[in-house]
């Protein structure tokens, strides 16, 4: 079992950055593919950014040269570094951590809020 606590969502202004973290319990973390989700209001989960367990990054293209994803295995954490903020990515941003075997081992965060408005 693998539980997941998002932190770092905010209110910015457009052009502005903030970096969201996502703390893992349990054991393995390293056995896991990590990924940034996010639903806006009235529209689908979108995939935003995951990394592999090796460390393969890939980005949907709205967010490609503002995000980062990136992963500490030394701390159970995955990060989504986000610049020049867009009201766009206005949304509730979750964690997944899915294994890289076992598709039974899917987990999901709770969520953290991110609001770019002026």
């Amino acid at each position: 079992q693998v539980q997941l606590v998002e932190s770092g969502g905010g209110l910015v202004q457009p052009g502005g950055s903030l970096r969201l973290s996502c703390a893992a319990s349990g054991s393995a973390f390293s056995s896991y593919h990590m990924g940034w989700y996010r639903q806006a209001p009235g529209k689908q989960r979108e995939l935003v950014a995951k990394i592999t367990r090796g460390n393969v990054t890939t980005y949907v293209d709205s967010v490609k040269g503002r995000f980062t994803i990136s992963r500490d295995n030394a701390k159970n954490t995955v990060y989504l570094q986000m610049n020049n903020l867009k009201p766009e990515d206005t949304a509730v941003y979750s964690c997944n951590a899915k294994h890289w075997f076992l598709a039974q081992r899917d987990y999901w965060g709770q969520g953290t809020q991110v609001t770019v408005s002026s």
